[in-house]
């Protein structure tokens, strides 16, 4: 792991009056240029060949005077694979334009975690060494920090030969490098008829489904936690919510059950494919049990993984007939939902800061105040 030293002396040659703000060109990217856009800020976007077009042309920034007048993307590093953003050349230039670099889901899905916690001298406005945290797979995963912080989360089921009631399988997507393989189960017969039925169609892998993880499913509505720790207030704050879309799991629950019945092999078990987001807000009673859920996950990463959560991160949660929070997930960075409040902002965060707040603005808000105050050097890993 490159330690913060490294990192601040990279941060020494840099030019704060000519900051940039960096992202990979995916995920959450809008939301984070759209940011830096509103605070004043130019934005560097690493594309991808072949899925450069949303910030080359589509959303390209357009400047009358130095005015933004339409857009929000300024400049591009376009590159064969992400992965390329590795090598010295492409990190010297993303140097050379002084981008402080906002990682994202997609920036630590296709760069190998290990290169970007070794070898990627750029600084990241967020916690590098909480990003690995986010693999099921890990002895550390975000599993470990909720057993740490005692914190809420779905009964894990030992094998599948233990599954008597209601449960979702969690394994990884065989093609779809982002996305999920995940089934549900009530029963350890189920558990093999759709196991084997997703084999068969590539949907899954046996390596992947040895190491699933098995858990109670909880039967509630789906609210991800959008939230902010600032390390210059020591503050944490619960910027909005947001729920998701997913393919094909959306459509089966517009069917009648008789025609969900009658699916075939192929259509009969849903994907969980996200492909968009929608806002929510939560009941007020309900506000003060997410607040405690954030600070007691800030508290743990800040004694397991020194210096604890900087910036954005998402809790993803889902709510029972009892109205009590399950975590079953967590982004240790910008969430993957985040775009839908891009320039309207969150609501909550909206009404906290006075003006329209969304996780883009806000992380680049962090960084306007960080060096205006002098104190880059406690937002960046």
């Amino acid at each position: 792991m490159l330690q913060r030293k490294e990192i601040l002396e990279v941060l020494e040659s840099y030019d704060l009056a000519k900051v940039k703000i960096g992202v990979v060109g995916s995920h959450s990217a809008l939301d984070v240029c759209d940011g830096a856009v509103e605070e004043g800020f130019r934005t560097f976007v690493v594309c991808q060949k072949g899925r450069e077009k949303t910030y080359t042309n589509y959303f390209k920034c357009e400047r009358e005077n130095g005015k933004v007048v339409m857009g929000m993307v300024d400049e591009i590093l376009l590159l064969d694979k992400f992965k390329e953003i590795m090598s010295r050349g492409n990190q010297e230039k993303i140097r050379e334009n002084n981008v402080l670099f906002v990682p994202n889901r997609s920036f630590s899905s296709y760069v190998d975690m290990g290169e970007i916690e070794n070898n990627f001298r750029i600084p990241l406005v967020g916690s590098r060494n909480l990003l690995r945290s986010e693999e099921r797979e890990e002895k550390k995963s975000y599993y470990w920090l909720l057993e740490k912080a005692k914190l809420p989360y779905p009964e894990k089921i030992g094998k599948p030969e233990d599954i008597n009631e209601l449960c979702i399988v969690k394994l990884k997507h065989a093609v779809k490098k982002l996305e999920r393989g995940f089934f549900t189960a009530s029963s350890y017969k189920e558990y093999r008829e759709k196991s084997e039925t997703l084999l068969r169609q590539n949907v899954i892998t046996n390596d992947d489904l040895g190491n699933a993880r098995i858990e109670r499913y909880i039967i509630g509505p789906v609210f991800n936690l959008d939230m902010f720790y600032s390390p210059i207030d020591k503050k944490i704050e619960l910027l909005g919510v947001d729920w998701r879309f997913e393919t094909s799991l959306d459509g089966h629950v517009r069917l009648p059950a008789p025609q969900q019945i009658s699916l075939n092999e192929k259509q009969i078990t849903p994907e969980y494919t996200v492909c968009g987001h929608n806002s929510a807000t939560l009941r007020e009673s309900l506000l003060e049990k997410a607040f405690v859920l954030g600070e007691k996950y800030v508290k743990a990463t800040q004694e397991y993984y020194s210096p604890g959560i900087i910036g954005a991160f998402c809790l993803q949660t889902c709510v029972d007939k009892d109205l009590n929070f399950y975590i079953y997930d967590i982004a240790p960075r910008v969430g993957g939902g985040t775009n839908v409040h891009m320039s309207a902002g969150h609501p909550y965060g909206n009404s906290l800061w006075r003006k329209n707040m969304s996780t883009g603005r806000r992380t680049v808000f962090e960084v306007k105040r960080a060096i205006e105050k002098g104190k880059v050097g406690e937002i960046v890993t």
